[in-house]
């Protein structure tokens, strides 16, 4: 019976999910050709929001928690774990206040609507993962970006999913380039728990009634610290969450 629901549930969302990228799409593309950047992020914003709290739908239990009194006057590099595609619009909407950039990977940058759209336009590091001088250009260039206009990154220093929710070592490079172009930056580690297992079989069918968290922890100063160190504190910080 669990399954049947699954199912059904996993179709209504996924219809909900897919439209919402259509139509988003071409409200991007309005807000950006006639309003301008401001009124685009404003747009991806929502596009985040509809998309998150859809996951009602799936009888899903959302916790957004900011555990931190986050600056505004300064750049920021987010780092969470990385479990699922669904990770994305929670984390979006939760620190939409950062004007939140990504480092993606480029193939994204095309093919999908709404996504790869905002993935262009709002100025994201789009890496070849298999071309690394590619992968470093573009991280610096962010980096420079976030230091000037003191927005915020979100990078994944996992550099994959994990859905069993078993982190994988966190990885220093990208977060080390970005801290050369932007040494101003807080580090903020966000713990994402439960996203794994809501599509362990791949985006179909999803698990209904899971208990899905989002939670911006305590940020870490990085001066004087190495990379590693920082990275290290980082994912404790989020381990700890996941633990409980």
């Amino acid at each position: 019976m669990k399954k049947i629901i699954d199912f059904i549930l996993s179709i209504v969302y996924l219809i909900h999910f897919g439209l919402t990228l259509l139509v988003f799409h071409v409200v991007q593309i309005i807000a950006y050709h006639v309003f301008g950047k401001k009124v685009h992020k404003a747009t991806v914003d929502y596009l985040n929001f509809f998309l998150c709290f859809g996951l009602y739908l799936t009888g899903a239990r959302i916790t957004l928690k900011n555990l931190s009194n986050l600056p505004t006057d300064r750049p920021i590099i987010f780092v969470p774990n990385h479990q699922s595609t669904f990770d994305i619009p929670a984390l979006v909407w939760l620190l939409r206040k950062h004007h939140p950039r990504f480092v993606s990977k480029i193939e994204l940058a095309h093919g999908v609507p709404s996504i790869s759209y905002n993935l262009r336009k709002s100025e994201a590091a789009l890496i070849n993962r298999k071309d690394g001088k590619q992968a470093i250009i573009e991280i610096a260039r962010l980096g420079k970006l976030i230091q000037e206009d003191k927005s915020s990154v979100i990078i994944f220093p996992e550099g994959t999913r994990t859905a069993s929710g078993v982190m994988k070592p966190f990885i220093a490079g990208g977060v080390a380039t970005l801290l050369k172009r932007a040494p101003d930056s807080l580090i903020v580690p966000v713990a994402i728990n439960g996203t794994g297992a809501f599509n362990p079989k791949g985006i179909f069918p999803l698990k209904s009634f899971s208990d899905l968290s989002w939670t911006a922890l305590p940020g870490i100063e990085p001066a004087g610290k190495k990379v590693e160190d920082i990275l290290s504190e980082a994912q404790a910080a989020i381990q700890k969450v996941l633990d409980k």
